[in-house]
């Protein structure tokens, strides 16, 4: 087979392999953008200087000192959109089959804010690739809880979506263990040991992110507590948050956010979309 056969064989011939193509550059962003974060955030745990911030938007910045940034960053941001048109495709199509009850529009909404979280991300990394330079967005959060707390009750408005994200990172935890993560990776392909190594880094990986998402609810909680916008916080302050516990605890979330990063990558490789 020649090269522009190979070329013209790659490229997805319906919408369904399309979406597919998508979903799978999306996993394979996502994997790219938490192996970043994990790295960054270990350094941090080390004393180094390079991981004073680890948040998603850092992450995707140091890709630009690298040979070919450019085009990374306008992988890593095709990607994003991918994952956003992945999650809407879910929300749409039903591809989990949850139904049309009150709980499969509650994942269906899921899903769609799922995809909305990382649109931030994909602007930035696309700015980037595009224009050299990109200015951070702002804290998004705390202008939301400025608004909110302008609010009759905003205080009590804050404090109770504060215990709703703490009750999302906790079921982080239970996803983690209660072997709903062998539905993300096709395994088939994979040995019985690889399997179980691929499992056990996405144990290690959600469990981490439940933790970061669990800490961010609390920064809600604070701040509907104090009626103060600033207790409000995302990723970076996390980070601090877990600094101020010692080094141990940063480093131990840290490895859990690369795992997390690897975990995605083998879902981008061997991924499971059920619908499609």
């Amino acid at each position: 087979m020649s090269t522009t056969d190979s070329l013209l064989a790659a490229v997805p011939r319906t919408p369904t392999s399309g979406i597919r193509a998508l979903a799978r550059l999306g996993f394979a962003a996502i994997g790219v953008v938490y192996v970043l974060m994990g790295v960054l955030a270990l350094l941090a745990a080390f004393g180094q200087r390079a991981g004073a911030h680890a948040d998603k938007e850092e992450a995707v910045h140091h890709l630009q000192d690298l040979p070919a940034g450019s085009v990374l960053l306008g992988l890593i941001a095709v990607g994003l959109l991918g994952y956003i048109v992945w999650r809407f495709t879910q929300a749409i199509r039903d591809t989990e089959g949850k139904g049309n009850g009150a709980k499969g529009w509650v994942f269906r909404f899921w899903y769609i804010c799922s995809g909305l979280f990382y649109s931030g991300l994909a602007i930035y990394a696309g700015k980037l690739a595009l224009h050299g330079r990109a200015e951070k967005g702002t804290d998004s959060s705390q202008s939301l809880a400025t608004h909110v707390l302008a609010w009759p009750a905003g205080d009590w408005l804050l404090l109770i979506a504060g215990l709703v994200v703490i009750g999302i990172g906790l079921f982080q935890g239970y996803r983690a263990f209660s072997g709903r993560l062998k539905n993300d990776v096709d395994s088939q392909h994979l040995s019985a040991e690889q399997a179980r190594l691929v499992f056990r880094a996405g144990q290690v990986g959600v469990t981490a992110r439940g933790v970061v998402v669990a800490i961010i609810g609390y920064f809600f909680v604070q701040a509907g507590r104090q009626s103060r916008a600033g207790a409000v916080g995302s990723t970076d302050e996390a980070f601090d948050f877990l600094a101020t516990m010692g080094p141990l605890a940063l480093g131990v979330v840290a490895a859990g956010l690369l795992a997390y990063g690897l975990y995605s990558l083998v879902q981008a490789k061997y991924p499971l979309l059920r619908g499609l």
